[in-house]
């Protein structure tokens, strides 16, 4: 399946797609398990036309004005909600304990080994 193909669906048939193939990989992953295929290759073709799918559904969203999701979003609200007064965090105010890296503790225990 071509991304200019893909492209040129509403994302409610992009979105059937999706389902359909999801399901076809389910009966072959099924099969995989209990017999050899005639063709093991098309489990990879399935699971990439599903992420061209889901990739150009984003797009799509995208474009329509929808709200980006991730990582960067999840800082910029955590820095809009400290600067709103939000503590977000405990609120005993003690720092957290860490332990001290791998190579530390190697450092100290042959610091101590040689004395």
């Amino acid at each position: 399946m071509k991304a200019s193909d893909i492209r040129e669906m509403s994302a409610d048939d992009i979105r059937a797609r999706i389902s359909e193939l999801e399901e076809e990989r389910f009966r072959l992953k099924f099969r995989a398990a209990t017999e050899t295929l005639e063709n093991p290759l098309q489990l990879r073709f399935i699971r990439r036309d599903i992420a061209r799918l889901n990739t150009i559904l984003r797009e799509q969203a995208l474009a329509a004005g929808a709200p980006r999701r991730g990582r960067k979003n999840a800082a910029a609200a955590r820095r809009a909600a400290s600067e709103a007064g939000s503590t977000g965090g405990s609120t005993t105010g003690a720092t957290p304990t860490t332990k001290p890296s791998r190579a530390k503790r190697a450092a100290s225990t042959s610091r101590a080994a040689k004395r």
